[in-house]
């Protein structure tokens, strides 16, 4: 008995343009999945902080540095409350200080909008022009937000 195997020969033409189109959406295709993937998942600082706003951060209050500038006392005035700064703020803030510190009262009204809104003394960014005034009233905040911290 012999058995005799047909085999038809099929050739396929693939065209190289239709080859790059179909590998060009298979890329996008996965880039998409892969950002999806990644917009919705839970990021890990949600996750660890989840039940950190519960805990007591500061002790209410407000706090009070002092600066010296030219034998002129400048005190820099943080009020918080258990979880969030509140306010931050000049207190005897004369004449003389601001003839002879200009850039005091703009640098301060940046720092402190920065401040209030990100709840922190990290990543506050200043310009150039007032680096070294920022520079030092940033510290005098930060003094202040430790004497508030709670140990």
């Amino acid at each position: 008995m012999v058995v005799l195997m047909k085999s038809k020969t099929k050739i396929v033409v693939l065209h190289l343009k239709e080859l790059i189109y179909t590998g060009i959406f298979a890329v996008l295709g996965i880039l998409f999945i892969i950002l999806l993937i990644i917009m919705f998942l839970p990021d890990k600082k949600d996750a660890e902080n989840v039940g950190v706003s519960d805990t007591i951060t500061y002790t209410p209050g407000i706090y009070t540095t002092s600066l010296l500038l030219n034998d002129n006392v400048l005190d820099i005035q943080v009020t918080v409350d258990e979880q969030r700064i509140n306010d931050v703020a000049i207190v005897n803030l004369n004449e003389a200080i601001t003839t002879m510190f200009p850039l005091i009262e703009p640098a301060f009204d940046t720092l402190a909008k920065q401040v209030c809104d990100l709840q922190s003394t990290e990543n506050i960014t200043f310009s150039n022009e007032n680096k070294y005034t920022s520079m030092v009233l940033l510290n005098a905040i930060k003094a202040s937000l430790d004497k508030a911290t709670v140990q």
